[in-house]
Order: C-alpha cells, then structure tokens, then sequence
C-alpha cells in the first residue's frame, strides 16, 4: 500500500444492521425481541379469573338467554342454572360470585326465596331483574341482603354493567329508585325523632366514619376490609359498634341515615 493512502473497506465488509434478511434478532444479539419470544411473555402474563354466575329463574327461556348472553363475555361464564325457587340449592357443587335472579313470582315468594339463597350461599353477592323498580319491594329487597336490581326493560348493557359493579362488591340502583328509597328511609327516622343525634354522631371515631363513607358508596364488609387494609372481622366489628352508638337497626338504615348527616355522599 502507497503511504499516506487509506484502505478502504468494501461494502460486502460493513456490519450489517440488526433486522435485515438473513440476520437473527432474538435472544442473545442487539435486535429486538423474536416473535416466539413476544408470545412466551404474553403466556406468562396472569389471567383474570371470570365473574361466576349462577342464574335462577322459572323460565326456560330466560335462562336460556342469560347464558347466552353470559357466555359471550370473556370476562364471565355461567356456574349453573337453577329454574325453580323450589329447587335444592345443594345442587350448586361451588359458590358463585354473582347469583343473578329472574324474579317473576309474587313478592312473598320473591322475598323468601331470597333469603333462602343468602342463607345457603352466605356472602353470594345478589344481583335481582326485576320488572317494576319500587323502592319499598327494592327497600326489603336491600335489607336482606341483595345488592342490586335492575328492570327487565333496561338494555342487555346496563345488566353486565350491573354484574360488574355487584361482583366488586358495590350496589347497583337506578338514581330514582335509590332517591326513593332515601325519602323512605328519611321519612321514617323523621318520624322517630331523635335529639341526641348530634352528640351520636360525635361519638363516632375516625375509622368508624371512613367505613360508613366506604357503605354510602355501596361497598360491602370484603370490599371496605380491602380499601382499608384491614380485616373483614374487624369491619363487622366496627359495624357493631356504629349501628349501636346511632341507634339504627341495620346497614340499609345506616347507610341512608349517612346520606341525610352528611356522613357519606348519596349517588348521582
């Protein structure tokens, strides 16, 4: 080579980038990562267990149609279907976490069938269709136990967005049913009368007023021992002790005693 002339590299000598034809870009070189290495971390990512209904309904029909309904969204499957309120609820092998009622009977029966299921399946969480909303049969409906209902003339989106919000554990009435009902309840303690409130309610502690604002935004005692970081048992502890302390006889009358006080905020 003549000095001062510098060697010039071919083409066929550069370094090829990462990516092109012919050029491996998976684990262990500085390409991006292979695609069976993309699906190996997608598999890998935790899967969301369903919301588990159990449907109960007279209707064939309608229970058919709720499965098929059901059965469409990835994120719930039917647990099973029971087409009587006289049917054994031993039947159910697991707990569901949503039981989900066709309520077509007269309201006697509506109302003994539903606390038979509670009785039977505990902390099931109890989402009703019904096809009326009136707030004094959604008032016995709420006192024992259910968490929600929704009219039979509402769209097929407000029932799975009503499932969703009743598995969080968190209530689901319309805004006049619920204004109703606080009316209702309103009307009610007015009649009583109660001088004392005010010393009541500054008897009340700093934990015992995060968890009746946690009920005024329809949580339950899972879902308020989450939130709070605290344990269920110690929930249901507190819970004793508020109903005591304001003289109400149960979370329904506790909560819309809250709305009035200004204890919690009433849904909009």
């Amino acid at each position: 080579m003549a000095p001062g002339k510098r060697k010039q590299r071919s083409r066929s000598a550069r370094k090829p980038r990462w990516g092109a034809p012919g050029i491996p870009s998976g684990p262990g070189t500085a390409g991006p990562p292979s695609a069976d290495l993309t699906e190996a971390t997608i598999a890998c990512e935790p899967s969301v267990p369903p919301i588990r209904v159990l449907l109960i309904s007279d209707h064939s029909i309608v229970c058919a149609g709720l499965r098929l309904l059901i059965e469409k969204q990835p994120a719930m499957e039917v647990l099973g279907e029971i087409r009587s309120h006289l049917e054994d609820l031993d039947k159910i092998r697991e707990n569901p976490d949503v039981v989900l009622i066709d309520l077509d009977w007269n309201e006697r029966d509506c109302l003994a069938c539903l606390s038979r299921i509670l009785k039977r399946l505990g902390e099931a969480r109890v989402l009703v269709l019904i096809g009326t909303c009136d707030s004094k049969f959604c008032s016995h409906l709420v006192r024992l136990g259910a968490l929600g209902a929704v009219s039979t003339k509402q769209p097929v989106d407000i029932l799975l967005k009503a499932i969703k919000t009743v598995h969080a554990g968190e209530m689901w009435f319309n805004r006049s049913t619920m204004a109703s009902l606080i009316r209702d309840v309103t009307r009610a303690n007015l009649q009583h009368g109660n001088n004392s409130e005010a010393a009541q309610i500054a008897a009340l502690t700093r934990r015992e007023r995060e968890i009746i604002e946690c009920l005024g935004r329809g949580l339950d005692a899972d879902a308020i021992a989450r939130h709070l970081v605290i344990s269920e048992t110690t929930v249901r502890h507190h819970l004793t002790s508020i109903l005591d302390k304001l003289g109400v006889h149960d979370r329904f009358e506790l909560v819309f005693y809250a709305y009035r006080h200004g204890l919690a905020v009433p849904p909009r």
